[in-house]
């Protein structure tokens, strides 16, 4: 298909879309991640390996009904035109579902909770959908890997901000009922009921609505195309034609199967990585949310770094140093317990000194969450760029629509492992295991994909 010729948007068009990473982030970061997870696996069910398979089992569903919508629409939107209307039906579903997060008490439902979460997920990752696809219509190919990583990094930046107030202002200790700064939490809100927790929802579905409104306002959409019923005929006649197209261009192929692989593994990690801390640690909403903003601060440096590699590298070198990164956190967390590191090659001391992250383990642990905060950023926001580098701007619905698929169609099967190998062997720590297999495989089959990927595979 023949290239569209790309003028680069106004400022605040580009700004617009890249606020969308700092309005979507905080559901990531203080619900699924540090604080409302954990909340859950910890104290809404009756133990944390009951917990983790939930959790796990909820974020599977979510990842099976992505894996197979995304392309759909992504398809249909295509042939529609503009992103903005569908980002908007997506935001009014998240924005219900997590508000709705308020009613997870202990003791409620753990089916419904889940549900919810799923509801989310879902719609979080369709809104992202319509709006990666923005993406190359908005600057020329050369500066897309600046502006995607800045993108994820103001996006880390919005998701520490929304964490840090929830650990100062809301997080209550459970003896004392007083935040880590001393206050009684805002509104007057029980950590007992674990309210400071279930709070997070409705503040990440108000933080949302507020800062997506700048894409709307000012970032410039595509123009207007086929009614809904012609373009949902046309929509899946194309989609049919490119899932065809696909496999004949082999080097795009090849990155959205090691892409499918990987990003399996890096979702995985994200979303269990905080809760398995809790599980094994015992950790307070305070610990976990002092972890997660030591995470973002390195994970807004990670992606500054990688804002500069993905240029003078490019997109696949960036992808393939983060995934290393990953691979090592991963196998030093797995490894981490109680008084030893690696499996037991390293013995540690179990006293506690008092205080956060008291013992040696949990701080060889904070060590290993440093190499995931350089990396989570980089690897998802430089693929991001290394896909739109790959596809022309008219092309750009309908393959980040299979760009979602290929991180969405096994994205139930990590999750859905690890949940399974934990309850099977009553092992967290096996279960979370899994997940270095998935990027370890996934890297390996990017290391012979060509850059850009529409190029000829050698």
């Amino acid at each position: 298909m023949a290239e569209i010729a790309v003028q680069r948007a106004r400022g605040r068009g580009i700004w617009g879309w890249m606020f969308f990473d700092w309005a979507a982030q905080p559901f990531f970061t203080v619900v699924t991640t540090f604080i409302f997870g954990p909340y859950f696996v910890s104290r809404m069910a009756s133990d944390p390996t009951t917990g983790q398979a939930a959790w796990g089992y909820g974020i599977a569903a979510a990842g099976l009904v992505i894996a197979v919508l995304s392309p759909v629409l992504g398809s249909i939107a295509d042939q529609t035109g503009p992103r903005k209307p569908w980002i908007a039906f997506f935001a009014a579903i998240k924005i219900t579902s997590l508000t709705l997060l308020w009613f997870a008490a202990p003791g409620s439902s753990l089916f419904l909770i889940v549900l919810l979460f799923s509801l989310a997920s879902v719609a979080a990752e369709f809104s992202t959908v319509f709006n990666d696809s923005m993406m190359p219509r908005l600057v020329p190919k050369a500066e897309i890997g600046k502006i995607s990583n800045i993108a994820w990094g103001l996006g880390y930046l919005g998701g520490m901000v929304a964490l840090i107030f929830v650990v100062l202002f809301l997080a209550g200790n459970l003896e004392t009922g007083k935040t880590i700064i001393g206050l009684d939490p805002l509104f007057g809100l029980d950590p007992k009921l674990g309210e400071d927790a279930r709070f997070t929802g409705p503040m990440s579905a108000g933080w949302y609505f507020l800062f997506i409104l700048p894409m709307f306002f000012f970032t410039p959409d595509a123009s207007k195309g086929l009614s809904i019923g012609p373009a949902v005929r046309e929509g899946l006649s194309e989609l049919k034609s490119t899932l065809f197209e696909v496999r004949k261009r082999a080097g795009i192929f090849r990155f959205l199967v090691a892409r499918m692989i990987y990003q399996d593994g890096v979702n995985a990690l994200l979303a269990l990585g905080g809760t398995f801390a809790a599980g094994m640690f015992n950790w307070s909403i305070t610990e976990i949310g002092m972890f997660g903003i030591i995470l973002n601060i390195v994970a807004i440096f990670g992606c500054w770094i990688a804002a500069r590699l993905d240029s003078a590298l490019g997109s696949k070198a960036v992808v393939i140093i983060a995934l290393v990164l990953l691979l090592l956190a991963t196998v030093g967390v797995v490894s981490t317990g109680p008084g030893f590191t690696l499996l037991g090659l390293i013995q540690l001391p179990t006293t506690d000194s008092g205080g956060l992250f008291g013992t040696a383990a949990e701080k060889a642990y904070i060590l290993y969450g440093l190499l995931i905060g350089l990396a989570f950023g980089p690897v998802q926001a430089s693929s991001r760029s290394y896909m739109a580098r790959s596809v022309t701007a008219a092309e750009s619905g309908r393959y980040f629509g299979i760009y979602a698929l290929a991180g969405r169609a096994t994205s139930f099967l990590a999750p859905f492992l690890v949940s399974t190998i934990t309850l099977a062997s009553g092992s967290a720590r096996l279960g979370m295991a899994v997940i270095a297999l998935f990027l370890g495989l996934g890297m390996a089959i990017l290391v012979r994909t060509p850059y850009p990927a529409d190029k000829p595979v050698e």
